[in-house]
């Protein structure tokens, strides 16, 4: 009898000692976390048009028509006043086209959705003017004589800088001899850019991979320092070329179109 009894004390007293866990775990269930959750984004080909406009319009010098595509690549994130639940973060980890990202990581504290949308378009602004100064630098043009007009609506953040740059070179010079930097193909990429032409990382570069090859890059630039990350779920049959500059960009894009050898990460 006695043992029963204390039979039924040690599991009652177990009860207890669980019903506090099984309310922290409800309460983490449905109470919003501190995290973003991230998936790869639209592409867009700087060499083409958007909204109906060029996405790249130059005067006072000559251009040439190009063929292939230049496509920048972006990440999409759940916003900062975005609640998200538990379910949300266990599906991103276990998904390989989702990021589950620290909240402030993504994003400064404190700023609402509308604050962090401006702040994006004015680095997306910013990257354009200096990415047009790192091309014209490049080639040796006067940025007083020749004017570059930049247009992509609903993209913010300087990742793009890079592509804009490749852009501009071959709308003014291309590979040389009438080819193109594209060799006619679809090349992805991502990178900030400086005015003397440094290329900088991003993150988020293994979801841009998926971004570019699911609209139909098959190679892929990348700052140097981003080879790892970019290798971690990269798509069958795409190319990796790191670069660390403009320079190397363009040199490279010259290298594969001849058939020559290419940096691979």
């Amino acid at each position: 009898m006695l043992s029963r009894l204390g039979h039924l004390t040690r599991t009652r007293a177990l009860l207890l000692c669980a019903l506090p866990l099984v309310a922290l775990m409800l309460v983490v269930g449905v109470a919003p976390l501190p995290y973003s959750v991230a998936q790869p984004g639209p592409t867009a080909d700087v060499l083409g048009t958007d909204e109906g406009k060029p996405v790249i319009t130059i005067s006072g010098a000559q251009t040439r028509p190009t063929s292939g595509q230049l496509r920048m690549t972006t990440i999409v994130a759940t916003g900062p006043s975005a609640d998200i639940g538990l379910g949300q973060v266990v599906d991103g980890w276990f998904r390989t086209d989702r990021a589950v990202l620290p909240r402030n990581s993504v994003y400064p504290a404190g700023k609402s959705d509308a604050e962090v949308a401006r702040h994006n378009l004015e680095q997306m602004t910013e990257s354009q003017d200096v990415a047009v100064r790192a091309a014209l630098g490049y080639l040796g043009k006067d940025p007083k004589q020749v004017k570059v007009t930049l247009h992509l609506a609903d993209v913010g953040g300087p990742s793009a800088g890079l592509l804009f740059s490749l852009g501009i070179v071959d709308k003014l010079q291309g590979a040389g001899a009438g080819k193109d930097l594209t060799g006619g193909k679809t090349i992805a990429g991502t990178g900030t850019i400086e005015a003397d032409g440094t290329v900088g990382a991003v993150g988020g570069v293994s979801l841009k991979t998926q971004a570019a090859g699911r609209d139909g890059a098959t190679v892929f630039l990348v700052p140097k320092a981003e080879c790892g990350d970019a290798q971690s779920e990269l798509p069958k049959g795409m190319r990796l070329i790191p670069v660390s500059t403009l320079k190397d960009a363009v040199s490279s894009l010259r290298a594969l179109g001849e058939g020559g050898p290419v940096p691979s990460c």
